[in-house]
């Protein structure tokens, strides 16, 4: 069942006082450089580092008490689940993949979850993830395919534009598809006129390609710094709500990635991972291409997961 704007609202009311009304941010360094005004959500300031929290929790919430829960992801969505479920009391099992970031795997187990590694590039990890669901007599919470999971991560645009008022452009981060789609939601309830773009890596174009020929393609793990986008395929209920909703989706490369990071760094003291800089990249590569003088936009700053010798690396 695709989810819809009321229900993104239902996960607001689900999440009040548990996730973070994260802050907006904003710079006038950055709006001179733009020649428009930015409003910047900093998801990287959420429970668990990531706008992931909010989809997860209310996942949860959904379920049966105590009824234990299995996971697949690269880092943040096991975080989200993890510390989603300790808080509800259920036990937690997630699948990640074996080259994900170590502070992310620690993090995961640190909130009490069981991690079971795999091999992204060889092992099917929704599989995976099915098998023990089964043998574990839990529900598998997917990353993003899921109709609670958009809704909940439609709330941390839902914030924004309360806090803000109706945008012009709104750029966000796209890998699986679940925030993009929560996005579109929330900006028909209180922005219809809002221009919403999707923003992936360069090497991890399948929701771009996906577009082109009007159904979801699978593509080869993307080898990008974007570690949170390293999808090879849209969800078919996140698809189905982009395809009908979304503006545009537009590319950006790495080095756009960590120029990103080393400006929030050093002129708005903000720590934010490769991924969480895909949209404001993308609102950057917008800028020098359109005219966007005076224009009301925003981007959503997805995390802030990152280790930090790399991240010393990637700034230094």
């Amino acid at each position: 069942m695709s989810p819809t704007s009321d229900d993104v609202l239902a996960a607001a009311r689900i999440l009040e006082g548990v996730a973070h009304r994260t802050p907006v941010l904003s710079s006038s360094t950055l709006d001179a450089q733009l020649g428009c005004f930015a409003h910047l959500k900093a998801e990287n300031l959420q429970r668990a580092g990531a706008f992931k929290f909010r989809g997860a929790f209310t996942a949860l919430s959904r379920l049966p008490h105590d009824d234990a829960v299995v996971a697949f992801s690269s880092g943040n969505h096991a975080q989200a689940v993890a510390l989603a479920a300790a808080l509800q009391g259920r036990a937690a099992t997630i699948v990640m993949p074996s080259d994900a970031p170590a502070m992310k795997s620690a993090a995961t187990r640190g909130y009490g979850a069981e991690v079971v590694a795999y091999d992204r590039r060889t092992e099917d990890r929704a599989a995976l993830a099915a098998r023990l669901a089964e043998e574990r007599g839990a529900h598998v919470i997917p990353p993003f395919d899921h109709p609670d999971i958009i809704a909940g991560q439609g709330t941390a645009t839902l914030e924004l534009l309360q806090e803000t008022g109706p945008l012009d452009l709104l750029f966000v981060p796209l890998g699986g598809g679940g925030l993009l789609s929560g996005s579109l939601l929330a900006a028909g309830l209180l922005a219809p006129d809002c221009r919403v773009i999707g923003v992936e890596p360069a090497a991890g174009d399948d929701v771009q390609r996906s577009l082109a020929l009007g159904r979801p393609v699978t593509i080869d793990v993307p080898e990008t710094l974007a570690d949170g986008a390293q999808t090879t395929r849209v969800g078919d209920t996140t698809f189905a709500i982009i395809r009908e909703r979304v503006e545009s989706v537009i590319t950006v490369a790495d080095d756009a990635l960590v120029a990103e990071i080393r400006f929030l760094a050093e002129r708005m003291k903000t720590v934010v991972e490769p991924t969480g800089c895909l949209g404001l990249a993308g609102l950057r590569a917008w800028a020098q291409e359109h005219d966007v003088g005076g224009l009301r936009t925003g981007a959503i700053l997805s995390g802030g997961n990152v280790d930090l010798r790399r991240f010393a690396a990637l700034v230094g």
